[in-house]
């Protein structure tokens, strides 16, 4: 039972040991390309209902006119 206790003791302090001891030196990550142009593009300006509606009696109109 000594053994097994020593055992334990010995452990806990080898995994405090080895908890402590800092991370491996990582290389630095390569510098990004700056990038030419990060703005969003601008959005359209909103139409109205009734002008949505009109484009699309339009495009119905259209297609029927070349269907026949």
């Amino acid at each position: 039972m000594k053994k097994t206790i020593a055992t334990l003791i010995i452990g806990l302090f080898a995994s405090a040991a080895f908890a402590q001891t800092p991370a491996p030196a990582t290389t630095p990550a390569p510098a990004a390309a700056p990038a030419a142009d990060q703005s969003a593009p601008p959005k359209p300006a909103k139409k109205h209902k009734k002008a949505k509606k009109s484009a699309h009696k339009e495009m119905k109109a259209d297609a029927t006119a070349a269907a026949k």
